[in-house]
């Protein structure tokens, strides 16, 4: 009995020995496969932060380059808008079937003549000249041209270039237009046209003139002819006067066109004032007697020699004579004195040519001496154009003093050659 239980103890024992080794040797394969795989986690954890210390890295470049690039986008965008606002033409684009404006700088406003304060937001009412643009249309449906139109936007003429935006899938997006001012080229180009035409007219007038001064001459001689013989018959003299004004009034007018479109120099030599003022006092009698006016010359000094072109200063004389008439009424004289001028006497000669007529206003004293200027109709205000024009030529001056009722006198002033006779 002993004995078996010993045996039963005996078994139990071993197989509580050998369930406890199975225990350990399982514990132990456990713990084993613990520690491999906490091994392998802990080399997977050091990948890891390898990985995310990369990848930190890796974007902490990417965000740097975004930042420059940022940077470099908001510089370019600036340096495009600063490009944009201070391009010598106008800029306009809209997009939309019914064009809304997009971009619109600081020129294409100043010839647009658009309100300081106005923007093209939604509802905003568009200004006249901008709808103008907007609906200008090229000859064609053209996605890419520089147009050679031109528009009149107020007072500027603005040479117009549009272009269409084209998208990747080949239609037509936003409308651009480039905008510039050729106000001064359309002027230039008008004044170019004016100046061949002006030109071309006195090419004409010079050759008219020289062919009516031709026959004006030999008219000229046998009216003198016509006084002599009729010297002793009084109405046949009154008629020859007419006759004699009529053609020395109008030899002053061909003579004016020769000399204002005349391109050769004078030729000065000494010549006597006196004289020279005394033959056109002469010349001018038939013209004062057929107005009923008087013309009278006064000499205080004597002989004068002055560097001149006889027939040239003639003819600023017989100007000035020829206004003067114009401005009288009948029963008016027509007064001519030389004398020394007060600054200079012995050296500068003075001429004085003053009438009793009705005086230029004063805003139209500096006018009177440009080329077409008149207040007389039927005139081609070339007078006294030549008359400054030829006394320049001779190294003088003339200046006017004028009151309205009251007269006009013009006064020339010369250099004297060789001094006093």
């Amino acid at each position: 009995m002993t004995s078996t239980l010993q045996t039963r103890r005996k078994a139990r024992l071993e197989v509580n020995a050998r369930q406890k080794l199975a225990t350990e040797q399982g514990l132990a394969q456990a713990f084993g496969t613990f520690t491999q795989a906490a091994g392998s986690l802990e080399r997977s954890y050091t990948l890891l932060q390898n990985e995310v210390g990369r990848l930190r890295e890796e974007l902490s470049r990417t965000n740097a380059e975004l930042d420059r690039s940022l940077e470099e986008n908001a510089r370019m965008r600036a340096y495009l808008a600063q490009v944009l606002e201070n391009l010598p033409c106008g800029v306009v684009v809209a997009g939309g079937k019914e064009p809304r404006i997009q971009v619109i700088n600081p020129e294409a406003r100043r010839l647009l003549q658009l309100p300081p304060g106005w923007q093209a937001t939604e509802g905003a009412d568009t200004p006249e000249f901008l709808e103008k643009l907007l609906a200008h249309k090229l000859g064609e449906d053209r996605t890419s041209t520089t147009a050679g139109d031109a528009e009149q936007f107020g007072r500027r003429f603005v040479g117009i270039s549009q272009s269409n935006l084209v998208s990747r899938n080949g239609e037509n997006g936003d409308r651009i237009w480039i905008l510039r001012d050729i106000t001064d080229e359309k002027r230039l180009a008008a004044e170019k046209e004016a100046s061949r035409r002006s030109l071309a007219l006195a090419e004409i007038a010079t050759l008219l003139a020289h062919e009516i001064r031709n026959p004006l001459g030999s008219m000229e001689l046998f009216t003198g002819l016509l006084a002599e013989a009729a010297s002793n018959t009084p109405e046949t003299r009154q008629w020859v006067n007419h006759l004699q004004a009529g053609l020395r009034s109008l030899s002053a007018t061909v003579n004016n066109v020769l000399q204002f479109h005349a391109q050769a120099g004078v030729q000065l030599v000494p010549t006597d004032m006196e004289r020279v003022l005394s033959e056109v006092t002469e010349f001018l009698q038939p013209l004062a007697k057929q107005r009923g006016q008087q013309v009278k010359f006064e000499n205080t000094i004597g002989k004068v020699l002055v560097q001149a072109d006889a027939n040239r200063l003639k003819q600023v004389f017989l100007n000035l004579a020829m206004n003067g008439f114009r401005a009288m009424p009948p029963g008016g004289s027509l007064r001519a004195s030389m004398g020394w001028a007060p600054q200079f006497p012995g050296g500068l000669v003075r001429i004085e040519v003053h009438d009793e007529g009705r005086g230029i206003a004063p805003e139209l004293l500096e006018r009177i001496f440009d080329a077409g200027f008149t207040t007389t109709p039927g005139s081609p205000g070339l007078g006294l154009t030549v008359c400054q024009k030829i006394v320049e030529q001779h190294g003088g001056e003339i200046d006017v003093q004028s009151k309205l009722k009251e007269g006009t006198r013009f006064r020339i002033v010369f250099p004297v050659a060789g001094g006093q006779a």
